[in-house]
């Protein structure tokens, strides 16, 4: 069974983005379609979440509108209020394309767009945040305030939604993630579970980090105050960090230090996580 969508909605798209959404909605076709055939118990679920909707921005809001619905808020009025998101902005469905084709690439668990397109808490997080970010920016602050907490009680995720994240981002697990009111997040960022960008504690206004382009940042650590992490800067599993970080650097322990260069310019991207000068004091 592939029906579409009646009365579909048309999303509209940015113009550089267009023929990478439309791409990656006929991979995300093919193997719903393909996984059906492997398993036909799966012939409900996948045409419920990919193959009964007219396009990624119907797909995409049905699957946030039934992972975030509650009894404040129920589907119907969630899936409103996402086609109105991704009516007005057309960046959005362009984000999250981009987000889920960095999954694919930088997962090695994973190589479809499927499954987590369908499964991966931070993919999902992340695109619900953005919907928040659009409340948010409209002034829609208590609305922007439900959506957060429900990411947060759906997923164990916590975005705040004034927090700035670009496109190609990786949230990997996400379980624990907690970025802050003023954080920034740039573009092909890897993230893993249980990190941290938060305040100092005692400041106010511009107080969380800032995330520059391609930084990897490893399980458990924690980034505290208004400090930046440079472009292609990388920060070891169960860090805690309390200077900024200068650009294509590996810093480790608690508190951090350097130790020494990545191997590639954006370790984001690669995932590669190793040291090529390895420091070792006792």
């Amino acid at each position: 069974m592939t029906g579409t969508e009646s009365n579909v909605v048309f999303f509209p798209i940015e113009d550089a983005a267009r023929g990478v959404v439309a791409g990656l909605w006929q991979t995300l076709r093919e193997e719903a379609a393909a996984a059906v055939q492997r398993d036909p118990a799966l012939g409900r679920a996948m045409n419920s979440a990919v193959l009964m909707h007219a396009s990624f921005g119907h797909a995409l809001s049905h699957r946030l509108a039934i992972k975030l619905a509650d009894h404040d808020v129920d589907r119907d009025e969630l899936l409103a209020l996402i086609y109105g998101a991704y009516s007005d902005k057309p960046g959005l469905l362009g984000a999250a394309a981009a987000d889920l084709q960095a999954v694919k690439d930088r997962d090695p668990s994973n190589g479809e767009v499927l499954t987590p397109f369908l499964y991966f808490k931070g993919f999902s997080a992340l695109q619900a945040y953005r919907v928040g970010h659009w409340l948010w920016t409209m002034g829609r602050r208590h609305l922007a305030r439900h959506i957060q907490s429900r990411i947060s009680e759906a997923f164990a995720i916590d975005i705040h939604p004034a927090a700035v994240m670009g496109r190609g981002i990786m949230l990997d697990h996400g379980s624990g993630l907690v970025i802050g009111e003023t954080a920034v997040v740039e573009d092909d960022v890897s993230i893993l579970q249980n990190v941290t960008l938060g305040g100092t504690g005692k400041q106010t206004g511009d107080r969380h980090p800032k995330v520059r382009r391609g930084a990897l940042i490893g399980a458990g650590a924690k980034i505290l105050g208004n400090i930046e992490v440079g472009v292609g800067a990388k920060i070891g599993a169960g860090s805690v960090v309390l200077a900024p970080v200068a650009p294509y650097t590996s810093v480790v322990g608690v508190p951090a230090r350097p130790v020494g260069k990545p191997h590639t310019a954006l370790p984001g991207v690669t995932m590669d996580q190793s040291l090529s000068e390895p420091e070792y004091i006792i």
